[in-house]
């Protein structure tokens, strides 16, 4: 999803579980052929599998007649002509719907606009949504994350934190989760107590939350709000199966990164040390190739131990700093 996944392990394999009259395979999924998973949910996996995407990104039809389709995905003309032909006889596209600026998610959009004529829905462009700390770190300009950021999206209306978009059978509300990006969006659908998780919440592993386009503090703040939310049936996410208990998926989460948090303040109490040395000396189970990603992980928990007075760093907030706790300053 534009990203290296950290932590990989599989969620608990559930078997083939009906889901408002559909049922999504728990094998991968045929990339291109059209699922339908409920009386309003049919999905189109792109043809884009990688460490980093899974079986590949999920692009969401939404309704029956007047048709969302929530994140065409990568650029690749195929897909866009599989989302296409998925439609019903008498169907059209009448929304865009974009999650976040990633481009597996959001690169296919200027080819499904020109195909279907029809609006694009985001929270705004690639850099929208970030916190003023992670505008500074991007200003400084030797911080970089841009792990697949589609710095060319634009969107034609943007979306507010909780507004609702209708039409036909469909009506949907966008709740703004940043944390994984600045822009992110879940999209609650209320009638069948679902959510389109895209890539804060998935099932099959944890996410990368990468300064200044990703925020740890925000990513935890959007965890808690999914949490408290009422839909509880089902999470649709960007990669991956849909998660059949999702409430318990997002408590999974939260105590992920708290057991993460703790795991960085014990490596602090031994020595300062940086965010590479800190992955090095904590993540043991990921292949060493993954170590670059970790440490980006680990500084995002840093800016957040940081910014609520928890550490200290010499000279600047920077990857390079060395950290410690300041307490034990």
């Amino acid at each position: 999803s534009g990203e290296i996944i950290l932590d990989i392990r599989e969620h608990e394999v559930l078997p083939a579980v009906s889901l408002s009259g559909g049922i999504w395979p728990m094998t991968q999924p045929t990339p291109g052929v059209a699922v339908r998973l409920s009386q309003l949910v049919r999905c189109v996996l792109a043809p884009n599998p990688s460490p980093m995407t899974h079986w590949g990104t999920n692009s969401y039809l939404i309704g029956n007649g007047e048709i969302a389709v929530l994140d065409p995905g990568p650029a690749i003309p195929a897909h866009i002509d599989a989302i296409q032909a998925a439609l019903e006889p008498g169907e059209r596209v009448s929304h865009i719907l974009v999650s976040h600026a990633h481009l597996d998610h959001s690169a296919g959009v200027p080819l499904l606009a020109a195909a279907t004529g029809a609006p694009v829905y985001a929270y705004g462009d690639a850099k929208a949504g970030r916190t003023e700390l992670m505008r500074r770190l991007d200003s400084f300009g030797r911080l970089k994350g841009g792990e697949g950021l589609d710095e060319a999206f634009a969107c034609d209306e943007t979306l507010a934190d909780g507004e609702v978009l209708s039409a036909g059978d469909w009506s949907v509300e966008a709740i703004w989760t940043p944390g994984h990006f600045g822009n992110h969006l879940c999209f609650a659908l209320p009638p069948e107590g679902a959510v389109f998780s895209a890539d804060i919440v998935m099932g099959w592993a944890t996410s990368l939350v990468s300064p200044p386009d990703g925020d740890l503090a925000a990513f935890m703040a959007s965890l808690d709000r999914l949490l408290s939310r009422p839909e509880s049936e089902v999470y649709y996410s960007g990669h991956g199966s849909p998660i059949v208990r999702p409430k318990e998926r997002v408590q999974e989460l939260i105590d992920h990164r708290r057991s993460r948090h703790r795991q960085i303040r014990q490596a602090l109490k031994k020595a300062p040390a940086t965010p590479a040395d800190l992955a090095t000396a904590i993540y043991h189970d990921i292949p060493p190739a993954l170590l670059p990603a970790a440490a980006r992980n680990v500084f995002a928990h840093l800016i957040a131990m940081a910014d609520s007075g928890e550490a200290t760093y010499d000279s600047e907030l920077s990857f390079e700093a060395v950290y410690r706790l300041l307490d034990e300053v």
